[in-house]
């Protein structure tokens, strides 16, 4: 859907509200859509004095950050004609980079952040639950069965995050189409459950197929609450993980 595709880009280069360190909050924002596919593996950022001006930093702040998403080996700069900064995806470094992010965040951050996606989620699979024509429910479909067979951590973030997009869609409500889109913007940079416990992702597509299944079936609550509950327990995995100071495997019954 183009219009997604739009909505997303606009996410994607809104304004920063981070204050402080407005480098790093640079290098989170891009980091992450890289992660979830939004900005994709050799594509163009717009010109340093626009992209500054779309984020709401300096010139400076921005050169600082393009620099260090060049060390990392997220962006690659080539001088002259047809020149400018792309994207380079590469999975170890955002790995890195979403174990750093949860380092910075409190448990309380977690929670809350974890609490306005259960809200936007669940909201978006209620009225799914009585919108979703046939060919949007296909689309869902199709978009878990991308998440089954992706191989990658990053085809996987991809397809998940995308499932939530089309979902909020599927609603028929740009606003919660948007909030998803912000959200994972958010979510893309922590760590995702399945790189830390490969078993889980078969836990995560059985629960959204069972969501769809209620979707299909014209049954709002049921959407509703298993949606809630997955979200609960995405939740309650990156807490622990937080606590046991990202290190080791999340508990395999917490994300179900």
């Amino acid at each position: 859907m183009q219009l997604l595709s739009g909505d997303a880009r606009r996410a994607v280069f809104a304004p920063l509200d981070d204050g402080a360190l407005r480098s790093e909050a640079v290098v989170r924002r891009v980091g992450s859509a890289i992660a979830l596919g939004l900005l994709g593996d050799g594509e163009q950022l717009p010109a340093e004095t626009e992209l500054a001006t779309m984020l709401n930093v300096s010139t400076m702040t921005l050169r600082e950050a393009l620099a260090e998403l060049r060390g990392l080996g997220l962006v690659a700069t080539r001088r002259g004609r047809g020149g400018g900064s792309f994207v380079q995806a590469r999975d170890d470094v955002l790995a890195e980079l979403a174990d750093a992010r949860l380092a910075e965040l409190a448990t309380t951050d977690l929670r809350e952040l974890g609490d306005v996606h259960g809200a936007v989620a669940s909201a978006a699979a209620r009225l799914a639950a009585t919108r979703a024509s046939r060919v949007e429910i296909a689309r869902l479909r199709d978009i878990v069965d991308r998440l089954a067979r992706a191989d990658t951590v990053t085809g996987q973030r991809r397809a998940e995050g995308r499932y939530y997009v089309e979902l909020a869609a599927c609603a028929q409500s740009v606003r919660l189409t948007m909030q998803e889109m912000d959200l994972h913007l958010e979510l893309g940079q922590l760590p995702w459950p399945p790189a830390h416990a490969p078993g889980l992702l078969d836990r995560i597509v059985a629960c959204h197929r069972a969501v769809l299944d209620a979707i299909e079936a014209r049954d709002p609550a049921t959407a509703r609450t298993l949606t809630e509950e997955h979200v609960e327990a995405r939740t309650r995995w990156s807490i622990e993980l937080r606590l046991r100071g990202g290190e080791g495997t999340a508990d395999r019954r917490e994300v179900s």
